[in-house]
Order: structure tokens, then C-alpha cells, then sequence
């Protein structure tokens, strides 16, 4: 058995992993990478850069079919041809995952190993069948996986999950999408602009992200004008008939509904890779789930050499926390003992719906009662938002009554991705509300809209 010793070790090529590597090697440490699947990240194989294509193609064919109203009218149908979509995602996805690949391909072969491994105690790892690993630090970034319940497994490969969406030659008939958040909302409505007979199935009332009980609200009634979307709906049945799948859902109504599909695409959640890191045979303190028990702060596990990042501590399941995460922790594990806390950026989310979905900051679910006053827009009758015919949205922005601080906001609306970038900015900088409305506002931008909502919070402060 060959043994090989380094200052860290990472256990996960992904996004956390890159990074905890890198930081660790600037710090002056030996280090080495384990992976035992494909190289390329999450983001760039089946994540944020092939749905993004996806999303692109759809938009592109939405736009294509709503001119008219412009005055603008094309004579003929609009042909979607779903192997060509397909192979432009497939094609530019690859690209991408090239370059993540080619940054793997340039670091010295002694710092890459190939194999899965588990913990034998908790500074030595097996990694496949001959060769250990003794680190003096160890760092978890495993990434997570899509969650798939028992009722779906059984529909063999007529169940997917996002993954699978990125390896079709053509697109389907027909989809049933089981969950309402970020995943299910964005490849539900993708589907659905091109050509796809798509259902979204939620349990619980969920809109991608949303905890504004009337942001919510707006965003439920947009989504379900557009396309088959039940948030509330209860699945009693899916059962596979030959090539097909027979859902049988309760909808919110109590109407029971029968429907079949080419696919069900699960997107019920994801849950972090632990389950054959052998966590068992350490010392680390483990919750329920099976995670070990850790400092959100400095990413250390209990008071071991242990660091775990990413998508694998099943907090923030986001690119550029990964990447934040991921140097925290690497640095962490270099300079062990000496550990320092991470330092946060602005919590920032957003779903890339058609209207955009974005959160900054706080969520509303999170606001104590009567400590804060919100300011509101309706993108409805907003300037450049009816010039473009995208005027769909509705803002909330959030002060806080004693001081006057921006402390978060929820919307739904146009470019609500750019207008999110404003908004972490101002909340990381600790901004108040009227400091925001001395920033300057361009005319005619959909940004006049989020001015119209911080006026309206500056005047419930007055």
C-alpha cells in the first residue's frame, strides 16, 4: 500500500475544492486533490452554466413569438428544433468544463490523485484500493447530489434529475417537473418556451426562493399564466407504462389529476456527498443527517484538522460561496491551528425565471415583526419596463425602523439580476435607505423602479 504524505489534503475537485487547493498552496502548504468523478465542477457539467444555455435558447424562442404586439410580425411558424438546441448546450458546456479541466491538467501530477476516499482515522484517508493519504489537514468538499424519493427511483430511467437534462440528443414531448424552486422554476419554464408540455408540481406552496407572503403571491399567479404549475400539489402516484409515466396528483383545488409524460424530472432537493466518506471512523462529532458537526464561521469540524466546504456542508449550495468557502477553508487548513473566521459576502440569490427572481440580504421570513418597514414597487406601470413589454413585478425592500439600514429585499421583475448586484452592494456597505437614494438613477432604466420602492420605505421611516 502506497503511502503518501502532504500538509492537506481535499477531498473534491469541484468548485470548493479548486479553491481550498489554491489557497492552500499560496499559503505555503503541500497539498493534494482528490477527486473520483469527472473533473469540471458542478456549475460548468450540469449546474449554472448548461441551464443558463438552455434558459438562452428559450428566451430566444419566447421573443421570437411575442412581436406582434410591437407591430413587428413574422409570416410563418417559428420552428423550434430541439436536436439543435440541445447540441449548443452540450457544445458550449463542454467548452466550459474544458477550461475547468484545463486548470486540473496544469497542476503538478504529484498534487492530483484519482479515487474516491474515505476516512480510516481522522488524518488518514484511503483513496481507492492502494494508496493512503496522511494529512495533517483535511478538506471536505464533496459537493451534493440531487435528493431522487423511492416513488420516482422506481420509474427507472424515466425519472431524471437536472444532470440528465444536460445529456438529451432532442427535447421531450412532455415533462412533469416535481419541485417548485430555483431548479424545477428555471428548467420548468425553460421546457416550457420550447415546445415542451411542461407541469410543476410543488408540495408546500414554494415559488423558487421566496418568503414575502405577497411577492410570493404575485409570483405564483405570473408562473401559473404561463405555463401547468401547481405549488401545492399533492403526488399520490407515478407509475411507469412502458415508454410513458402516469402521475396522479391532488391539486390545490382538490380536483385529482391524471396526466402522462415522457419524463419525470425530480427537483426535490439536494443533499451533501458524505454518505462514503467513512465518517464513522473518526472522532468528529456527526448530526443526524451524518454531517460533522462544524463552525460556520471558521469551517471546522469539532476541534479536529477537519474543514468542510461548499456544497458538502449543505448551507449555501452556490457558486461563489463554494469559491468563498472552498479559500477559507484551504487557508484554515494550511495555517492549522491558527484559524480565522470567513468573512461573508452579502447574501444574494437569484433565480433566472422570466420575470427574474432575486433575494439581497435579509429574507422577510427572517425580519423580526415590527422592526423593519418595506418599501414596494409594482413593475407593472414602470417606465422602461412597459417600453420593453416586460412589465411583470412586484418589489419589496426592507429598512430598519431605528436606523434607517437597507437590511434585505425579495421581488420578482425585469433584469431583477442586475438590479441584485445594486442591491448586495449597498447591503454589504451598510448602507442606509436615504444614502441609496443619493446614489445617482439614469432615466429611463427599470432601476427607477427599485428608487420608487426606496422612496416608498424613506417615507414609512419619516
Amino acid at each position: 500500500m502506497n503511502t503518501i504524505h502532504t500538509d492537506v489534503a481535499i477531498i473534491g475537485a469541484g468548485s470548493a475544492g479548486l479553491s481550498a487547493y489554491r489557497a492552500a498552496k499560496a499559503a505555503g502548504a503541500s497539498a493534494i486533490l482528490i477527486e473520483g468523478g469527472a473533473h469540471g465542477t458542478t456549475c460548468a457539467r450540469v449546474g449554472c452554466m448548461p441551464s443558463k444555455l438552455l434558459i438562452a435558447a428559450a428566451d430566444a424562442a419566447h421573443h421570437a413569438t411575442h412581436t406582434a404586439a410591437f407591430g413587428v410580425h413574422i409570416d410563418g411558424a417559428v420552428r423550434i428544433d430541439g436536436r439543435e438546441v440541445m447540441a449548443r448546450v452540450k457544445g458550449e458546456r463542454d467548452r466550459f468544463v474544458g477550461f475547468v479541466v484545463a486548470g486540473v491538467d496544469a497542476m503538478p501530477a504529484a498534487d492530483k490523485l484519482t479515487g474516491y476516499a474515505h476516512f480510516i482515522d481522522d488524518n488518514l484517508l484511503q483513496v481507492g484500493e492502494h494508496t493512503k493519504v496522511q494529512a495533517k489537514s483535511i478538506v471536505i468538499a464533496t459537493g451534493s447530489s440531487a435528493v431522487m424519493p423511492a416513488m420516482y427511483r422506481a420509474l427507472g430511467e424515466r425519472a431524471i434529475i437536472n444532470d440528465d437534462v444536460f445529456a438529451w440528443n432532442d427535447l421531450p414531448r412532455r415533462v412533469a417537473v416535481i419541485g417548485a424552486g430555483v431548479i424545477g422554476l428555471e428548467l420548468g419554464q425553460a421546457l416550457a418556451r420550447l415546445g415542451v408540455d411542461v407541469s410543476v408540481l410543488g408540495a408546500r406552496g414554494r415559488v423558487g426562493p421566496l418568503t414575502d407572503p405577497d411577492v410570493r403571491a404575485y409570483a405564483e399567479r405570473v408562473f401559473s399564466e404561463a405555463f401547468r404549475f401547481e405549488p401545492r400539489a399533492q403526488v399520490q402516484a407515478a407509475v411507469r407504462e412502458g415508454d410513458e409515466v402516469r402521475v396522479r396528483y391532488v391539486s390545490d383545488a382538490g380536483e385529482t389529476i391524471e396526466d402522462t409524460f415522457d419524463y419525470v424530472l425530480v427537483a426535490a432537493g439536494r443533499k451533501p456527498n458524505v454518505g462514503g466518506l467513512g465518517l464513522s471512523n473518526t472522532s468528529l462529532e456527526l448530526d443526524a443527517d451524518g454531517l460533522p458537526v462544524y463552525d460556520p464561521l471558521t469551517l471546522q469540524a469539532g476541534a479536529r484538522p477537519v474543514f468542510i466546504a461548499g456544497d458538502a456542508n449543505g448551507v449555501l449550495p452556490l457558486l461563489h460561496e463554494a469559491a468563498d468557502e472552498g479559500r477559507a477553508a484551504g487557508l484554515n487548513a494550511a495555517r492549522y491551528p491558527d484559524v480565522a473566521p470567513l468573512e461573508r459576502r452579502a447574501p444574494l440569490g437569484i433565480a433566472f425565471t422570466d420575470p427574474g427572481i432575486a433575494m439581497v440580504g435579509a429574507r422577510h421570513a427572517d425580519l423580526v415583526p415590527k422592526s423593519f418597514v418595506t418599501g414596494e414597487v409594482s413593475f407593472e406601470d414602470q417606465g422602461r419596463s412597459r417600453v420593453m413589454l416586460r412589465n411583470r413585478g412586484l418589489m419589496h425592500v426592507y429598512a430598519d425602523r431605528e436606523n434607517g439600514r437597507f437590511v434585505g429585499a425579495e421581488w420578482i421583475g425585469p433584469d431583477a439580476e442586475h438590479i441584485a448586484h445594486l442591491l448586495a452592494w449597498a447591503f454589504q456597505m451598510k448602507l442606509t435607505i436615504d444614502d441609496m437614494l443619493r446614489m445617482p438613477f439614469y432615466h429611463p432604466v427599470v432601476e427607477e423602479g427599485l428608487r420608487t420602492a426606496l422612496r416608498d420605505a424613506a417615507g414609512k421611516l419619516a
